[in-house]
């Protein structure tokens, strides 16, 4: 199809909406804070890192830390006059060449690292795991019962039909796969006034 495309981000961004309205574990999300990119992986190999949520503040939602005698802040995202709390990354190819199954759990793993505040912070588990909680396996277990209690919720099987393909296939039935890229957020030194 020459000259067509396919907006990975667009899609992404009306499926994690429809998670957010429809699964109670999800609805403290406002999806319009949440900015959804794709990165390119660097070679074409199945493993390593598939998504990825970076916050945008510190722990507790605050918008400086201090490290090693100075104060830090994170560089601001603003899409459509929003700023932004979360950006959420997807990396392509090799995210969409997982199996279906594997796709919906990454998507559900990534949104359950957002804070149940919403305040720019992840979910923080207690222990040292504070990230999976007692361990990754069973931090993605639960995304799979997620997922599944989604899908039995019958929304329209058309948020999901990107999610069926593969890269090449997708490219092949909608053309290029397009959507927004972004450099990660750089922590910024903030200087006190003189």
């Amino acid at each position: 199809m020459s000259g067509s495309s396919f907006d990975f981000c667009d899609a992404m961004m009306r499926l994690c909406h429809d998670i957010c309205v429809r699964h109670q574990e999800f609805v403290h999300i406002r999806m319009a804070e949440v900015v959804v990119t794709y990165a390119q992986t660097r070679s074409n190999v199945d493993w390593g890192m598939q998504a990825k949520l970076t916050p945008m503040r510190f722990q507790g939602g605050k918008r400086t830390e201090h490290r090693a005698g100075r104060v830090w802040t994170v560089q601001p995202i603003y899409r459509h006059g929003k700023e932004a709390l979360y950006l959420l990354t997807f990396y392509l190819p090799r995210f969409l060449n997982l199996c279906f199954d594997e796709k919906l759990v990454t998507v559900f793993h990534e949104l359950y690292h957002i804070s149940p505040m919403f305040d720019g912070d992840i979910r923080r588990f207690d222990g040292a795991c504070y990230m999976h909680s007692r361990s990754q396996a069973a931090y993605d277990k639960q995304m799979a019962v997620y997922a599944r209690q989604y899908l039995s919720m019958k929304s329209d099987p058309g948020l999901l039909s990107f999610l069926r393909a593969d890269f090449a296939t997708l490219q092949q039935q909608c053309g290029n796969v397009v959507g927004l890229r972004l450099n990660a957020p750089k922590l910024i030194e903030v200087k006190e006034a003189a």
